[in-house]
């Protein structure tokens, strides 16, 4: 279980890297709660994953880390990992699906990873990593079921804390579990009442019945693909993650694709925040199971990135 001063440590290490995002208000009326955006999406890689994987590749002892560096994800982590590997100098193999969006394909190509593509209906990304590794001393870089990655990643909460103590209740999504159990440490260590609730789609709630539950429940490929959330298509939590779900996290509620879409157009739109649809789900939360909510005077709703692909882009807008 990470602590405050695992988050410190990583704030230390990702100075001057990572931006510390200004919280954006969403226009309310009167009497109702003062709600937040917390834009993750103005961060350089486009999303808050660069906070988990500079954290864990700095952590690396210098002695290990000219042999390199190797990662799996579907694109936001991926992007994270080639980015801190090319500000330190260390050559990065990053595993994608060959359905991942071609934008995030594309960025993490262009920050200098080496990108091995794979077939997720036919193989498992951990099992192509490990075939890769054969042999090698490459360092392993896990998409958030890794101590320095939560601890990166709750660098959020802390500037959450900082910029908004009155904070009430944080919305945040949820895939592998990384974001919000770095979150949900970090705020709880410095403000136990604070409510934090995951947001999840529908359609891949593997986390919510994996809280709900109390073991690890794993979805397929064929479930996970279902959802628009591209960047939530996690088959299961891990097992630190779950850890920290269970001790932090106060609930997770998932969301429709109809709601998950609208609620991205509307803050593309009226928000001028270029969410991708897995960014989106906390507002879609807000906006459409407000009834399901605790109540709150002030809420932060996690914009996780703004990596959305270009068609659907063009897509939701023409809707």
């Amino acid at each position: 279980m990470i602590t405050l001063d695992d988050v410190q440590a990583a704030r230390a290490r990702l100075d001057g890297v990572a931006f510390h995002t200004p919280p954006i208000a969403l226009p309310r009326r009167k009497n109702e709660p003062h709600v937040w955006f917390k834009p993750e999406n103005l961060q350089p890689i486009g999303a808050f994953k660069i906070r988990g994987a500079y954290n864990r590749i700095a952590a690396i002892p210098e002695a290990q880390r000219a042999a390199g560096v190797i990662a799996y994800s579907s694109g936001n982590h991926a992007q994270g990992v080639a980015y801190a590997a090319r500000l330190l100098n260390i050559p990065a193999v990053i595993v994608m699906p060959n359905n991942a969006p071609a934008v995030k394909i594309a960025a993490t190509r262009a920050y200098g990873a080496n990108v091995v593509l794979y077939d997720p209906a036919t193989e498992s990304r951990e099992v192509v990593a490990a075939r890769l590794m054969e042999g090698k001393a490459w360092t392993l870089v896990p998409p958030f079921n890794d101590p320095y990655v939560i601890a990166g990643q709750g660098i959020i909460g802390l500037e959450i804390f900082e910029d908004l103590p009155e904070v009430d209740l944080i919305l945040v999504p949820v895939g592998g579990g990384g974001l919000i159990s770095g979150i949900a440490a970090a705020i709880k260590s410095l403000k136990p009442s604070v409510r934090v609730i995951g947001v999840e789609p529908e359609l891949a709630n593997d986390a919510q019945r994996s809280l709900h539950d109390g073991h690890i429940v794993t979805i397929t490929q064929a479930e996970a693909v279902r959802t628009i959330a591209d960047g939530v298509r996690t088959l299961s939590v891990g097992d630190l993650t779950l850890a920290h779900l269970q001790r932090f996290v106060d609930d997770i509620l998932t969301v429709n694709e109809a709601e998950i879409r609208k609620a991205t157009r509307r803050l593309i739109l009226r928000s001028k925040l270029v969410a991708e649809p897995a960014g989106a789900l906390p507002f879609a939360a807000y906006l459409y199971h407000r009834d399901q909510l605790p109540q709150a005077r002030t809420i932060v709703l996690i914009v996780s990135g703004g990596n959305i692909d270009p068609a659907l882009l063009a897509q939701l807008i023409r809707r």
